[in-house]
Protein backbone atom coordinates (compact mmCIF):
# COMPACT_ATOMS: atom_id res chain seq x y z
CA UNK A 1 0.00 0.00 0.00
CA UNK A 2 1.38 3.23 -1.24
CA UNK A 3 2.12 6.20 1.79
CA UNK A 4 -0.59 7.95 0.82
CA UNK A 5 -3.01 5.23 1.33
CA UNK A 6 -1.89 4.33 4.82
CA UNK A 7 -4.32 6.21 6.43
CA UNK A 8 -6.58 3.70 5.82
CA UNK A 9 -5.24 2.04 8.85
CA UNK A 10 -6.20 4.51 10.66
CA UNK A 11 -8.90 3.72 13.46
CA UNK A 12 -11.54 6.08 12.18
CA UNK A 13 -11.28 4.39 8.63
CA UNK A 14 -10.73 0.77 9.26
CA UNK A 15 -14.39 1.66 11.23
CA UNK A 16 -15.67 3.30 8.04
CA UNK A 17 -14.04 0.11 5.81
CA UNK A 18 -15.46 -2.52 8.17
CA UNK A 19 -19.16 -0.83 8.03
CA UNK A 20 -19.07 -0.99 4.06
CA UNK A 21 -18.10 -4.57 4.27
CA UNK A 22 -20.65 -5.44 6.17
CA UNK A 23 -23.27 -3.06 4.37
CA UNK A 24 -22.38 -4.73 0.95
CA UNK A 25 -23.73 -8.16 2.05
CA UNK A 26 -26.80 -7.83 4.10
CA UNK A 27 -27.55 -5.39 0.65
CA UNK A 28 -27.11 -8.41 -1.65
CA UNK A 29 -28.80 -10.87 0.91
CA UNK A 30 -31.85 -8.77 1.21
CA UNK A 31 -32.01 -7.88 -2.72
CA UNK A 32 -31.40 -12.24 -3.37
CA UNK A 33 -34.37 -13.01 -0.21
CA UNK A 34 -36.38 -10.44 -2.28
CA UNK A 35 -36.10 -11.78 -5.52
CA UNK A 36 -36.72 -15.58 -4.31
CA UNK A 37 -40.24 -14.31 -2.90
CA UNK A 38 -40.80 -12.81 -6.11
CA UNK A 39 -40.11 -16.38 -7.83
CA UNK A 40 -42.20 -18.05 -5.62
CA UNK A 41 -45.04 -15.67 -6.03
CA UNK A 42 -44.71 -16.54 -10.08
CA UNK A 43 -44.71 -20.21 -9.82
CA UNK A 44 -47.62 -19.88 -7.68
CA UNK A 45 -49.11 -17.82 -10.28
CA UNK A 46 -47.69 -20.50 -12.67
CA UNK A 47 -49.11 -23.97 -10.60
CA UNK A 48 -52.47 -21.71 -10.07
CA UNK A 49 -53.59 -21.04 -13.79
CA UNK A 50 -52.14 -24.93 -14.59
CA UNK A 51 -54.80 -26.02 -12.13
CA UNK A 52 -57.31 -23.66 -12.93
CA UNK A 53 -56.67 -25.00 -16.61
CA UNK A 54 -56.90 -28.91 -15.91
CA UNK A 55 -60.30 -27.94 -14.19
CA UNK A 56 -61.53 -25.91 -16.72
CA UNK A 57 -60.73 -28.91 -19.24
CA UNK A 58 -61.90 -31.63 -17.01
CA UNK A 59 -65.38 -33.02 -17.60
CA UNK A 60 -68.66 -31.31 -16.22
CA UNK A 61 -69.74 -32.51 -12.89
CA UNK A 62 -73.10 -32.17 -10.88
CA UNK A 63 -74.01 -29.02 -9.80
CA UNK A 64 -74.35 -30.26 -6.10
CA UNK A 65 -70.60 -31.34 -6.29
CA UNK A 66 -69.82 -28.05 -6.21
CA UNK A 67 -72.62 -26.07 -4.57
CA UNK A 68 -74.15 -28.56 -2.28
CA UNK A 69 -77.49 -25.97 -1.46
CA UNK A 70 -77.80 -22.32 -2.73
CA UNK A 71 -76.04 -21.04 0.65
CA UNK A 72 -72.92 -22.73 0.03
CA UNK A 73 -69.97 -20.53 -1.36
CA UNK A 74 -67.89 -21.48 -4.33
CA UNK A 75 -64.78 -22.41 -3.84
CA UNK A 76 -61.08 -21.89 -5.19
CA UNK A 77 -60.41 -25.73 -6.18
CA UNK A 78 -64.29 -24.97 -8.11
CA UNK A 79 -63.72 -21.63 -9.94
CA UNK A 80 -64.64 -21.87 -13.50
CA UNK A 81 -65.08 -25.73 -13.36
CA UNK A 82 -67.38 -27.43 -15.89
CA UNK A 83 -71.23 -28.02 -14.13
CA UNK A 84 -73.98 -29.61 -15.49
CA UNK A 85 -77.42 -29.00 -14.36
CA UNK A 86 -80.92 -29.98 -15.06
CA UNK A 87 -84.34 -27.92 -14.88
CA UNK A 88 -86.30 -24.97 -16.96
CA UNK A 89 -85.84 -21.45 -17.89
CA UNK A 90 -87.73 -18.77 -15.96
CA UNK A 91 -88.13 -16.64 -19.37
CA UNK A 92 -90.33 -14.49 -16.27
CA UNK A 93 -87.57 -13.27 -14.59
CA UNK A 94 -84.90 -12.84 -17.38
CA UNK A 95 -82.29 -10.44 -16.92
CA UNK A 96 -80.11 -8.16 -18.81
CA UNK A 97 -76.51 -7.43 -17.65
CA UNK A 98 -75.52 -4.04 -19.26
CA UNK A 99 -71.93 -2.57 -20.18
CA UNK A 100 -70.00 -5.61 -21.01
CA UNK A 101 -67.46 -5.87 -23.29
CA UNK A 102 -66.43 -8.41 -25.30
CA UNK A 103 -63.70 -8.56 -28.10
CA UNK A 104 -63.54 -4.84 -27.18
CA UNK A 105 -67.31 -4.46 -28.52
CA UNK A 106 -69.81 -3.12 -26.11
CA UNK A 107 -72.74 -5.40 -25.14
CA UNK A 108 -74.95 -6.81 -22.65
CA UNK A 109 -74.98 -10.72 -20.85
CA UNK A 110 -78.33 -12.24 -20.80
CA UNK A 111 -79.43 -14.23 -17.64
CA UNK A 112 -81.77 -16.28 -17.39
CA UNK A 113 -82.82 -18.13 -13.64
CA UNK A 114 -82.87 -22.05 -14.30
CA UNK A 115 -84.96 -23.61 -11.84
CA UNK A 116 -84.10 -26.66 -10.33
CA UNK A 117 -86.24 -29.67 -8.70
CA UNK A 118 -85.54 -28.37 -5.15
CA UNK A 119 -86.88 -24.91 -6.24
CA UNK A 120 -84.02 -22.81 -6.08
CA UNK A 121 -82.40 -20.97 -9.27
CA UNK A 122 -78.94 -21.16 -10.62
CA UNK A 123 -77.89 -17.88 -12.22
CA UNK A 124 -77.41 -18.57 -15.71
CA UNK A 125 -75.47 -16.32 -18.41
CA UNK A 126 -76.74 -17.89 -21.47
CA UNK A 127 -74.84 -15.83 -23.84
CA UNK A 128 -73.56 -11.90 -24.80
CA UNK A 129 -74.99 -10.18 -27.76
CA UNK A 130 -73.82 -6.38 -28.76
CA UNK A 131 -75.55 -3.13 -28.99
CA UNK A 132 -77.69 -1.10 -25.90
CA UNK A 133 -79.69 -3.57 -23.46
CA UNK A 134 -82.50 -0.94 -22.98
CA UNK A 135 -82.80 -1.06 -27.16
CA UNK A 136 -83.13 -5.00 -27.15
CA UNK A 137 -85.65 -5.12 -24.53
CA UNK A 138 -87.44 -2.06 -26.27
CA UNK A 139 -87.76 -3.71 -29.20
CA UNK A 140 -88.13 -7.11 -28.11
CA UNK A 141 -84.91 -8.96 -29.73
CA UNK A 142 -83.78 -10.93 -27.17
CA UNK A 143 -83.47 -14.49 -27.89
CA UNK A 144 -85.96 -16.18 -25.87
CA UNK A 145 -84.44 -19.27 -23.70
CA UNK A 146 -85.24 -23.12 -24.49
CA UNK A 147 -88.64 -24.20 -23.35
CA UNK A 148 -89.21 -27.20 -20.97
CA UNK A 149 -86.93 -29.07 -18.91
CA UNK A 150 -83.07 -28.58 -20.12
CA UNK A 151 -79.58 -29.62 -19.38
CA UNK A 152 -77.42 -26.41 -18.86
CA UNK A 153 -73.35 -27.10 -19.39
CA UNK A 154 -71.02 -23.70 -17.80
CA UNK A 155 -68.39 -22.66 -16.09
CA UNK A 156 -68.97 -22.23 -12.20
CA UNK A 157 -68.95 -18.25 -11.46
CA UNK A 158 -67.59 -16.33 -8.34
CA UNK A 159 -70.30 -13.78 -7.07
CA UNK A 160 -69.19 -10.16 -8.76
CA UNK A 161 -68.31 -7.97 -5.91
CA UNK A 162 -68.53 -3.94 -6.72
CA UNK A 163 -65.07 -4.11 -7.41
CA UNK A 164 -65.36 -6.67 -9.98
CA UNK A 165 -64.60 -5.08 -13.56
CA UNK A 166 -67.95 -3.51 -15.47
CA UNK A 167 -70.39 -3.87 -13.33
CA UNK A 168 -72.89 -1.02 -12.60
CA UNK A 169 -73.48 0.21 -8.87
CA UNK A 170 -75.04 3.34 -9.80
CA UNK A 171 -78.64 1.98 -8.71
CA UNK A 172 -80.85 3.67 -11.76
CA UNK A 173 -80.81 0.96 -14.16
CA UNK A 174 -84.28 0.29 -15.73
CA UNK A 175 -86.15 -3.11 -14.62
CA UNK A 176 -85.27 -6.02 -16.06
CA UNK A 177 -81.51 -5.24 -15.80
CA UNK A 178 -78.87 -6.28 -13.07
CA UNK A 179 -75.87 -4.06 -12.41
CA UNK A 180 -73.84 -7.54 -10.46
CA UNK A 181 -74.78 -10.77 -10.78
CA UNK A 182 -74.53 -12.54 -7.41
CA UNK A 183 -77.17 -13.55 -5.16
CA UNK A 184 -77.29 -10.98 -2.77
CA UNK A 185 -78.37 -8.52 -6.07
CA UNK A 186 -80.61 -11.48 -7.22
CA UNK A 187 -82.36 -12.11 -4.10
CA UNK A 188 -84.73 -8.91 -4.15
CA UNK A 189 -85.47 -9.68 -7.54
CA UNK A 190 -86.47 -13.56 -7.78
CA UNK A 191 -89.47 -14.67 -5.57
CA UNK A 192 -87.43 -18.27 -4.83
CA UNK A 193 -84.04 -19.08 -3.17
CA UNK A 194 -80.88 -18.18 -5.78
CA UNK A 195 -77.36 -20.01 -5.84
CA UNK A 196 -74.73 -17.51 -4.51
CA UNK A 197 -72.42 -18.96 -7.30
CA UNK A 198 -73.16 -18.62 -11.51
CA UNK A 199 -72.53 -20.46 -14.45
CA UNK A 200 -71.94 -19.19 -17.91
CA UNK A 201 -73.06 -21.20 -20.93
CA UNK A 202 -70.47 -22.96 -22.70
CA UNK A 203 -72.49 -23.98 -25.76
CA UNK A 204 -74.96 -20.27 -26.36
CA UNK A 205 -77.50 -20.99 -29.02
CA UNK A 206 -76.87 -18.88 -32.13
CA UNK A 207 -76.75 -15.43 -32.03
CA UNK A 208 -76.02 -15.37 -28.44
CA UNK A 209 -72.24 -15.21 -28.21
CA UNK A 210 -70.04 -17.50 -25.40
CA UNK A 211 -68.81 -15.47 -22.24
CA UNK A 212 -65.47 -16.44 -21.11
CA UNK A 213 -65.27 -17.34 -17.73
CA UNK A 214 -63.93 -14.86 -15.61
CA UNK A 215 -60.38 -15.16 -14.12
CA UNK A 216 -60.70 -16.10 -10.53
CA UNK A 217 -59.80 -13.49 -7.74
CA UNK A 218 -56.25 -13.74 -6.43
CA UNK A 219 -55.06 -16.13 -9.38
CA UNK A 220 -53.21 -13.28 -11.36
CA UNK A 221 -50.16 -11.56 -9.97
CA UNK A 222 -50.82 -9.05 -7.28
CA UNK A 223 -49.17 -5.78 -6.95
CA UNK A 224 -47.17 -7.65 -4.05
CA UNK A 225 -44.83 -9.57 -6.28
CA UNK A 226 -44.11 -6.32 -8.04
CA UNK A 227 -43.45 -4.90 -5.24
CA UNK A 228 -40.57 -7.71 -4.19
CA UNK A 229 -39.00 -6.96 -7.78
CA UNK A 230 -38.98 -3.63 -7.27
CA UNK A 231 -37.02 -3.98 -3.52
CA UNK A 232 -35.15 -6.65 -5.09
CA UNK A 233 -33.64 -3.99 -7.48
CA UNK A 234 -33.41 -1.60 -4.79
CA UNK A 235 -31.38 -3.73 -2.31
CA UNK A 236 -28.97 -4.49 -5.20
CA UNK A 237 -28.68 -0.41 -5.89
CA UNK A 238 -27.66 0.25 -2.67
CA UNK A 239 -25.28 -2.75 -2.56
CA UNK A 240 -23.00 -0.77 -5.59
CA UNK A 241 -23.63 2.62 -4.12
CA UNK A 242 -22.24 1.72 -0.49
CA UNK A 243 -18.71 0.65 -2.62
CA UNK A 244 -19.15 3.81 -4.83
CA UNK A 245 -19.01 6.09 -1.91
CA UNK A 246 -16.45 4.68 -0.35
CA UNK A 247 -14.04 4.80 -3.01
CA UNK A 248 -15.38 7.76 -3.72
CA UNK A 249 -14.25 9.09 -0.22
CA UNK A 250 -11.09 7.15 -0.12
CA UNK A 251 -9.80 9.04 -3.05
CA UNK A 252 -11.34 12.60 -1.51
CA UNK A 253 -8.96 11.92 1.43
CA UNK A 254 -6.03 10.30 -0.53
CA UNK A 255 -6.20 13.78 -2.69
CA UNK A 256 -5.99 16.08 0.19
CA UNK A 257 -3.32 14.33 2.10
CA UNK A 258 -1.45 14.60 -1.06
CA UNK A 259 -1.88 18.35 -1.46
CA UNK A 260 -1.10 18.97 2.55
CA UNK A 261 2.31 17.28 1.85
CA UNK A 262 2.56 19.62 -0.99
CA UNK A 263 1.56 22.41 1.34
CA UNK A 264 -1.17 23.49 -0.47
CA UNK A 265 -4.24 24.53 1.28
CA UNK A 266 -7.60 23.58 0.34
CA UNK A 267 -9.48 25.60 -2.84
CA UNK A 268 -5.70 27.17 -3.62
CA UNK A 269 -3.46 24.48 -5.39
CA UNK A 270 -1.66 27.55 -6.79
CA UNK A 271 0.16 27.68 -2.81
CA UNK A 272 -0.28 30.58 0.30
CA UNK A 273 -1.95 33.59 -0.99
CA UNK A 274 0.05 36.60 -0.12
CA UNK A 275 -1.77 39.04 -1.13
CA UNK A 276 -1.32 41.16 -4.42
CA UNK A 277 1.91 43.22 -4.58
CA UNK A 278 2.09 47.00 -3.39
CA UNK A 279 4.55 49.26 -4.37
CA UNK A 280 6.44 50.51 -0.94
CA UNK A 281 6.48 54.25 -0.15
CA UNK A 282 9.65 56.07 -0.45
CA UNK A 283 11.97 56.53 2.69
CA UNK A 284 12.17 60.51 3.83
CA UNK A 285 14.41 61.61 6.57
CA UNK A 286 12.54 62.34 9.85
CA UNK A 287 13.29 65.20 12.30
CA UNK A 288 15.93 63.02 14.05
CA UNK A 289 17.76 61.83 11.21
CA UNK A 290 15.97 59.15 10.75
CA UNK A 291 14.77 57.84 7.18
CA UNK A 292 10.73 57.24 7.41
CA UNK A 293 8.01 56.68 4.64
CA UNK A 294 7.16 59.91 3.17
CA UNK A 295 3.31 61.15 4.65
CA UNK A 296 1.42 60.46 1.52
CA UNK A 297 -1.64 63.45 1.30
CA UNK A 298 -4.65 62.35 0.57
CA UNK A 299 -5.46 65.71 -0.65
CA UNK A 300 -5.25 66.75 -4.52
CA UNK A 301 -2.81 69.69 -4.70
CA UNK A 302 -4.64 73.06 -6.00
CA UNK A 303 -3.17 75.24 -8.45
CA UNK A 304 -2.69 78.65 -7.01
CA UNK A 305 -4.81 81.20 -8.41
Amino acid sequence: MGAVYRFLLTPRWLAVSLLALLAVPVCVFMGSWQLSRFEWRVNEHRTAAQDQRKVAEAPPVPLAKVLPDPRADVQDDDANRIVSATGSYDTAHQLLVPGRTLDDRNGYYVLTPLRLSGGAALPVVRGWLPGSASAAQHRGTVPPAPAGTVTVTGAMQYPETTESPDVDTSGTLPSGQLGIISGASLVNLLPYPVYNGWITATHPAAPLKAVPPAEAPGSSLDLKAFQNLGYTGQWFVFAGFVVFMWFRFVRREAEARADAALGILPGDPDGPDDGPDTPEAPLTPGPDGAEAPAEHDPTPATQAS
